[in-house]
């Protein structure tokens, strides 16, 4: 028994040695571990601490000027005022080598990272002058610069996506032009349809509900149309007109492109006056924004002709900003004491400005060469009272319509001069001449309109009393004045219309309503005098052919539409339109054929005549038979609704006689009926008399 408890007790302390002895944790031998840290323990490598705590809103600014300990100050005045816009400042350090001097960076800590993260995507490739360009970035991106693998691996393909054409409404072989209808459904909600004007009846394209809020716009181009919305504006484009870009700017009431659809402007209004933010199409960035005096909807902005500069006036000097950096030319403005206006070339880099008399100095128009601030051309004017720019579009021509005091002295010894009304001169610079020479027309009867043909070589003027004034036309050529070529007289008329082609005019009354069309190459005979009551717009489509005179709901509030005539004035279509607002023309890009090629086939343009006839002969025969088709399909629509109908009511004849009191009165001669008058009192109403 003894040794049967020592046994027992001997396997309890083998048993108890068991729990006590330490596990081994140790790897077998040949073991692989396959397991990484972050697969094991990721989420809590995840919160440990990195290099880059506590310093994501700083920002090491490089590529900044090198000075001395003396123009330190000035330095960080500079700074500080530029980079403080982002948001408040903490601290600032500017490293210096051993002779004090800075080595051209800084770092800059603000309150938050939000604020770091703004001044990067603001001021980083800020241009301070010609030569500092700041590279601004943020301190935590240098770990990520740090890790850039050795081995360079080329980007995955991305699958390809169909983007939508742009320009597909210029290859139509038969180049129909396009236009879009706009029209109020309710406050503040527009519908928009897009046509084809196709003959003989134009062809639905599109049409949009709640497309914009107020009205719509179309690039200088045609590719892309503007619409505007409370959060700001968007463009469409496309064979569908899908969504391209939008702009966020709200309260946008105008916007304007830039003449090679590069750029978007757009004007809102603010608290304190008027917001006007620079947008690229392209990518949808802001790249300049400024705030305007006052809530005009007016541009301040003008355009050169190849998107290369946007100048805008200030007091007494003229601000032009390089694209697409949009600083100053030159980093400085261009002075100009007495400024009053200025206008581009549509052509070529060249302004035309002119100055306002001042302290016995004369008045001055001035052509100024773009990007070399060099004066090409000067002209001095005495007593003006003010002047207008009116380039020709091929750039050709500028005139300067200057209003011009007429003066007389009563007496020779009295200083004070008399000012006996006015009159008008009509100052024409030759641009492709040599040393651009200037002639002179003067008009002493009151000026209500002026017109280039754009293009050609004619302007025309609306002078005289505004009921019966006089349309006078000239004719400019080289190396002689410009000529007197004919003269309307007793005309109503307050506006100015060329065709785009030139040679066509539409002189019209948009207070009237009334049109004239006038051929001026033969020998100005009036084509078609038609009437549009309460028209206020005429639209002439790109080509020149077709004509458009509308009443917008924006005038009146009854019989708003449009008319559509050819550009002899016979009229194709009348469209009534309920809260019509605008119609408008898609523009068309210009040309690609060269001046040679378009002579050769101007030339040879009875070659073609056979062939467009033919295409006419073919189209109207399958007009017709279109026609004839879609009005048979009516009539046997028709006529199936009414069998229907004739066919219900005979079913329902048992139900009337039984609730005519078994009177069948489908049969009933009117001639057996009695008429009775019953009368009987409606409403009682006393009035007393004082």
């Amino acid at each position: 028994m003894a040794k049967k408890k020592s046994e027992e007790h001997s396997g309890a302390d083998a048993n108890d040695s068991d729990y006590n002895e330490e596990p081994n944790f140790d790897d077998p031998p040949n073991f692989v571990d396959n397991i990484s840290d972050e697969d094991l323990l990721g989420d809590m490598l995840a919160q440990r601490p990195s290099e880059a705590d506590g310093v994501e809103s700083v920002v090491v600014v490089d590529n900044m000027p090198k000075v001395e300990p003396s123009r330190l100050e000035k330095l960080k005045s500079v700074i500080n005022k530029l980079f403080s816009q982002c948001g408040e400042i903490v601290n600032v350090v500017y490293p210096v080598d051993e002779e004090g001097k800075t080595k051209g960076y800084a770092f800059m800590e603000y309150k938050t990272a939000s604020q770091a993260e703004d001044a990067v995507k603001k001021l980083n490739n800020h241009r301070l002058d010609k030569n500092y360009t700041f590279a601004v970035n943020l301190f935590t991106d240098f770990q990520k610069y740090e890790n850039i693998p050795e081995k360079w691996e080329p980007p995955t393909v991305q699958p390809f996506k169909v983007q939508s054409d742009l320009y597909n409404f210029i290859n139509d072989p038969d180049a129909y032009d396009q236009y879009c209808v706009a029209a109020e459904t309710a406050p503040n909600c527009v519908q928009v349809g897009f046509w084809q004007n196709t003959l003989p009846e134009p062809n639905e394209l599109e049409t949009r509900e709640r497309f914009t809020d107020t009205f719509v716009k179309w690039s200088p181009l045609g590719t892309y149309v503007v619409t505007f919305h409370k959060p700001g504006v968007a463009i469409w484009g496309g064979s569908s007109f899908q969504k391209i870009q939008k702009f966020p700017h709200p309260g946008t009431q105008f916007v304007e492109f830039s003449p090679c659809e590069n750029y978007l402007v757009t004007y809102g209004p603010t608290p304190t006056g008027q917001k006007i933010i620079i947008w690229d199409i392209r990518t949808g960035a802001e790249k300049r924004s400024f705030v305007g005096d006052g809530m005009s909807v007016l541009s301040m902005f003008r355009w050169s002709h190849d998107d290369k500069f946007v100048a805008r006036m200030g007091e007494n000097s003229v601000h032009i900003y390089e694209t697409p950096s949009f600083y100053l030319l030159d980093l400085k403005s261009i002075k100009i004491s007495g400024i009053r206006g200025f206008s581009w070339s549509p052509t070529d880099n060249i302004i035309a400005y002119w100055v306002e008399e001042q302290n016995q100095i004369p008045a001055r128009v001035t052509l100024m060469e773009i990007p070399k601030k060099r004066e090409i051309r000067n002209k001095n004017l005495f007593h003006v009272a003010d002047c207008k720019l009116h380039w020709q579009k091929s750039g050709d021509y500028l005139c300067v319509k200057v209003d011009r005091y007429s003066k007389l002295k009563k007496d020779k010894k009295e200083l004070d001069v008399k000012f006996l009304g006015m009159f008008y001169n009509f100052e024409i610079f030759h641009m492709r001449e040599k040393e651009i020479p200037v002639d002179s027309v003067e008009i002493r009867e009151l000026i209500l309109a002026f017109a280039w043909e754009p293009i050609g070589n004619k302007f025309s003027i609306i002078h005289g009393e505004p009921n019966s004034s006089n349309v006078s036309f000239y004719e400019v050529n080289k190396g002689v004045k410009p000529s007197l070529v004919k003269r309307l007289e007793k005309k109503s008329c307050t506006h100015l219309f060329w065709s785009p082609r030139g040679q066509f005019i539409v002189m019209a009354n948009l207070t009237m309503g009334t049109f004239e069309f006038v051929d001026t190459t033969n020998d100005y005979i009036i084509s078609a005098s038609p009437d549009h009551f309460r028209a206020s717009e005429v639209e002439w489509d790109p080509t020149g052919r077709y004509v458009v005179t509308g009443v917008s709901s924006w005038k009146v509030k009854e019989d708003t539409g449009f008319n559509m005539y050819t550009f002899q004035g016979r009229i194709i279509k009348r469209t009534i339109l309920k809260n019509f607002v605008q119609f408008l023309w898609r523009p068309r890009p210009p040309t690609l054929l060269g001046e040679e090629k378009q002579k050769e086939i101007k030339k040879n343009l009875k070659k073609y005549y056979p062939i467009f006839e033919q295409k006419d002969r073919l189209r109207l025969t399958r007009a017709s038979k279109e026609l004839l088709e879609k009005r048979s399909q009516l009539r046997e629509t028709f006529m199936e609704y009414r069998n229907k109908r004739i066919a219900e009511w005979k079913d329902q004849k048992s139900r009337r006689v039984m609730l005519r009191g078994h009177v069948d009165t489908d049969n009933l001669e009117t001639d057996e009926v009695d008429e009775e008058v019953v009368e009987f009192l409606v409403k009682e109403e006393i009035t007393l008399l004082e």
